[in-house]
């Protein structure tokens, strides 16, 4: 590693006073009630459906049978297109797709050091993404082997079973050798794709440079990666007239490298139509190597409260240049947990990623990035999930994924279909158990406590939704009481309404839960199977019934236990 490179890292600093993972409180108070007040009548605009975006590493298992169903399972239950963001599309290889690794193997060399383009496997990739219904978020990386530069061969390497060669090692992390030849690269790819899909859908693409170029998935400055940057976007530019471009999707200890760039790319007068970068909730101490089935050495969770800091943080750097700030936020890894391929087996903390706790959490997550969008200069407009699904893992391995074992849907995935149900437009929403966006201004890094809180939106229709939760950020919390809620909605014209209420908790839109009541079967029978995906969707909770307003107004009473998660839908009738 260069010397640069070593002053780079050592530059890097984690915002705020938050520990890698936050600790179990069994002491913690609980909510023991709460009154949520709905106002139908308020309306605070359009709703930005910040988390119709999805990302992973694995680009090869995009256009498997299973990852084709994944993406068109997202549009048939939402029926938006989300942006989809896979890495590694440069990277040569065979494309035999492994955890945290992939190939797209498009640029190649002859004989005299002449580039040609084999794009079969991004064809199949980009065609899986747009055949389901969504757009692309193309991330432009990593350098090809071909275009190693000399240093990469004092990359240190030694052979392994487990490691192909060095380039799989890391040296495709490494700047191109060539910044033209990447140039003709970028053009091609641009070029190719506008002629496969047309100017129509492209024009909806998303044109990113890299990863992460903060850590090791750069092993060059700042400086060589702002001027790759200038080169990317050019390229861009000159196959697309109005191709979104932007970066630098720094991680959150990447503040200083996000404002450098910001800084070059306004003083150079760059092409920049978004900025993003990333927020993770927590690392726990990696792969302990116990027995399988031993509990946690420590018992850790992801903070919420964390990754709100890292997003107001990034947001007011943002701010701080004035061109800027009309720009949208594109948070294209947004995770509780890290790395998204580790799971209860590496750690017995990565539990959450197979129960009801992890869809609660990741609802709450996005209504705070929704209320700090209303309070900041700066707006978030995608907030992505950084999961697919994993080939080869066992049953509920509890990898940060939206499918275990036999495509089986984990309850995570609930989370997304309750989200969109939501209306067009946000309406007033309060709790009077709810944290607040605005406790970040005196945090002294405690991750966030037990709440009760909503968020509601009203559709052209009328319909008015309602989605309510109880979370803490501690896994480990419990309690056999649950908490009595009150939901008002006012606002509304006096007449019937259909209610319809949704669930996520331990014993409803959980697949997880029946497989753990079937004594965790690793080869389930067919009659198992069954009765876990009868349980794997998004359940009601109670029979669909009538009330009505009278005085623009009607309430119902909701019992949450913890954690938990409901969707009151009031549907108007004729």
């Amino acid at each position: 590693m260069s010397i640069a490179q070593v002053n780079l890292h050592a530059g890097r600093r984690n915002l705020g006073p938050f520990p890698p993972a936050a600790p179990s409180n069994p002491d913690a108070p609980h909510v023991t009630s709460a009154e949520i007040v709905i106002d139908a009548a308020e309306d605070q605009g359009p709703l930005t459906r910040v988390w119709e975006s999805i990302g992973y590493d694995e680009i090869n298992w995009t256009y498997t049978p299973t990852g084709k169903r994944l993406l068109k399972t997202f549009q048939e239950f939402s029926g938006h297109s989300y942006h989809v963001r896979p890495h590694y599309v440069f990277c040569s290889g065979s494309g035999f797709g492994i955890p945290h690794w992939g190939s797209g193997n498009v640029y190649h060399e002859d004989d005299n050091g002449n580039p040609y383009y084999d794009f079969t496997i991004a064809d199949q990739t980009y065609d899986a993404i747009v055949n389901a219904g969504h757009h692309v978020l193309v991330e432009l990386g990593f350098t090809p082997r071909a275009l190693l530069p000399p240093e990469a061969e004092e990359h240190p390497f030694e052979n392994s079973p487990t490691t192909y060669t060095a380039y799989e090692a890391g040296t495709w992390a490494y700047p191109p050798r060539d910044y033209d030849k990447w140039a003709g690269l970028i053009e091609a790819h641009a070029r190719h794709c506008l002629e496969r899909y047309g100017e129509e859908e492209v024009s909806t693409w998303l044109w990113e440079l890299w990863n992460e170029p903060d850590i090791y998935y750069w092993r060059g400055t700042p400086e060589q990666f702002n001027e790759l940057y200038t080169v990317t976007a050019k390229a861009i530019r000159k196959v697309l007239p109005n191709g979104k471009v932007g970066g630098p999707t720094v991680t959150s200890g990447g503040l200083e490298f996000l404002k450098g760039f910001l800084e070059y790319a306004s003083t150079h007068n760059e092409p920049l139509d978004f900025i993003s970068y990333h927020t993770k909730g927590c690392r726990f101490p990696t792969r302990e190597y116990s027995p399988i089935g031993a509990p946690a050495r420590e018992q850790l969770n992801p903070s919420s409260t964390k990754m709100l800091f890292d997003i107001r943080s990034f947001n007011r750097a943002i701010a701080e240049f004035e061109q800027y700030r009309h720009l949208p936020a594109m948070v294209d890894e947004c995770d509780a947990a890290v790395p998204a391929h580790f799971g209860r087996y590496d750690n017995a903390n990565y539990e959450f990623q197979n129960t009801e706790y992890y869809p609660v959490f990741q609802v709450k997550l996005m209504k705070k990035i929704l209320d700090l969008n209303a309070t900041e200069v700066v707006s978030v407009e995608q907030a992505t999930s950084w999961s697919f699904y994993f080939e080869g893992e066992r049953y509920f391995e509890g990898t940060r994924s939206f499918l275990t074992a036999g495509a089986i849907e984990k309850p995570f995935l609930n989370a997304y279909r309750m989200l969109s149900k939501m209306g067009a437009n946000r309406v007033a929403a309060t709790s009077s158990a709810a944290w607040q966006v605005s406790e970040l201004n005196d945090t002294d890094g405690s991750s966030m406590p037990e709440e009760i809180d909503s968020l509601a939106s009203r559709d052209e229709d009328g319909t008015v939704a309602v989605l309510l939760w109880r979370h803490t950020d501690d896994q480990y919390q419990t309690e056999e009481a649950e908490t009595a809620v009150s939901v008002t909605v006012k606002g509304l014209q006096d007449k019937a309404y259909q209610v319809s209420h949704y669930r996520i908790d331990s014993e409803h839109s959980n697949s997880h839960t029946v497989w753990k009541s079937l004594n965790s079967p690793q080869d389930p029978t067919e009659d198992q199977l069954a009765a876990i995906r009868a349980k794997q969707g998004l359940a009601e909770f109670e029979a669909v019934k009538s009330l009505s307003a009278v005085d623009g107004a009607l309430s119902v009473d909701v019992s949450l236990p913890l954690p938990s998660a409901s969707l009151l839908m009031f549907a108007p009738q004729s």
